[in-house]
């Protein structure tokens, strides 16, 4: 569990590269910037009160755990810590340290607060995108993780949708792929549309960093998907192998539509198919069997390759293709699992195809239409609270677009090629010494 913690959190580094590459060269480092400023804002509100109202004792209807429990951490890092195993004794989730879960936990939130990023890239503030994130992690994020995730123990009473529905989400496909999908569909129309779209091309700046980011999330995965188990057991080895499949179904079927479409299959669509594949097995690694992996990925690569198109139509600007992938991706996954769930696999519930009848898939469709409507509603408000605090100006002036987010955010460029460039005569480039003590005596000698 400690070797999970770190796989997710090190997905979000990744998504910074998968985003950061999809955009200009002028956005890249705000785009970096808004996955990691995710992780310090989200990291210190899941510990102050985050993991308390996700799986805090219920405090009514399976909606919302109490916040002030487990305010800080109290009573979860009690107890005694010695080397010899038989003399410690420390608060225990299951079976692993209490600790441990609350770390695990922490870097879901984190993710899903950085997946919204890319609807918005090249024309949001940062303080606008920072004050929403927080609003958001605390309104939407951690309710909805509670409703999810925080199942009835002998001591604690959890959400509505694990307990109550029984809808299936191994991993997080409500609450974090839906969940983010929609809420950033709904900022990126608060936000507005970039300057200049649709008619300018604007492609990615650096496929290669997109290509590295999208293997990071595919190695981290592995944490979000198998390391939900919470142990080295079957039921994580069952979600690996599902994992792996899936998302290379995904990818396949992501490059055959291309090459159908438009003639050619291209790196970006690879890393696109990579991360929807992804999304679409994370509710579904514990329920549907390796073959219903491989049906599951590849239809959820075709749907998301057909789905990002859907901007064009409808008129919203989702920069980097979040709804595309994530929300049709999530809502995909999800459902299907009413088809294909195996009543061999370790969920040990039978799909529509399995002669289990639609009882687990209404559960399904309910669990992802009241995430969907909960975070969509919800951030739409957020977003324009934030922009009426912000004077209504959420997003940069066109100047400032047209300079670069980069510069006019963070006074900083991600490439500075001034220091490549050769002298006449291809005589290359000097020392910082050399070139100073050249101009010195340019200006010795005008004065003499």
């Amino acid at each position: 569990m400690l070797a999970s913690t770190a796989l997710v959190l090190f997905m979000t580094p990744g998504l910074a590269f998968f985003y950061g590459g999809m955009v200009r060269s002028k956005s890249v480092l705000n785009m970096m910037m808004m996955s990691l400023s995710s992780m310090g804002l989200v990291g210190v509100l899941w510990v102050l009160y985050g993991y308390s109202i996700a799986f805090g004792n219920d405090v009514g209807g399976g909606l919302l755990g109490n916040p002030f429990e487990a305010w800080g951490l109290k009573g979860l890092f009690v107890g005694t810590y010695s080397a010899d195993v038989a003399e410690s004794s420390y608060v225990l989730s299951g079976s692993i340290p209490a600790l441990v879960f609350v770390g695990f936990q922490a870097t879901f939130a984190i993710i899903t607060v950085a997946l919204i990023s890319g609807a918005v890239a090249d024309r949001m503030k940062f303080g606008a995108w920072m004050l929403f994130a927080g609003l958001w992690a605390t309104i939407v994020y951690f309710p909805v993780a509670h409703w999810v995730f925080a199942f009835d123990s002998d001591t604690v009473t959890g959400g509505w949708i694990a307990n109550q529905l029984k809808a299936i989400d191994f991993a997080g496909g409500t609450a974090v792929h839906i969940n983010a999908g929609v809420a950033a569909l709904a900022l990126a129309i608060v936000v507005g549309k970039r300057k200049g779209w649709p008619r300018e091309p604007m492609r990615p700046h650096n496929l290669t960093l997109v290509m590295l980011g999208a293997g990071i999330l595919w190695f981290g995965w592995f944490g979000f998907n198998a390391g939900s188990a919470l142990g080295a057991n079957g039921t994580a080895a069952f979600a690996m192998i599902n994992t792996i499949v899936a998302t290379c179904a995904a990818m396949l079927g992501w490059l055959v539509t291309e090459r159908i479409r438009d003639g050619k299959a291209t790196s970006l669509g690879a890393a696109s198919g990579i991360v929807a594949g992804l999304v679409g097995i994370t509710p579904s690694c514990s329920s549907v069997s390796p073959l219903g992996a491989i049906l599951l990925g590849a239809i959820c690569g075709v749907l998301c390759a057909l789905a990002v198109g859907l901007k064009f139509r409808f008129g919203y600007d989702d920069s980097l293709d979040v709804v595309g992938v994530h929300l049709v991706g999530g809502l995909a996954g999800t459902i299907l699992v009413g088809f294909l769930a195996d009543p061999g696999s370790p969920a040990a519930v039978a799909g529509l195809f399995y002669g289990g009848g639609v009882d687990q898939l209404w559960r399904q469709v309910v669990g992802a239409l009241a995430v969907l409507f909960y975070s969509g509603i919800l951030t739409f408000v957020i977003a324009l609270i934030v922009k009426a605090i912000f004077g209504g100006r959420i997003r940069l002036s066109e100047e400032d677009e047209t300079t670069g987010i980069d510069e006019s955010e963070h006074a900083e460029t991600s490439y500075d090629f001034s220091s490549h460039r050769g002298l006449p005569g291809n005589a290359g480039t000097p020392r910082p010494d050399a070139a100073t003590v050249g101009a010195q005596s340019v200006v010795a000698g005008k004065e003499g």
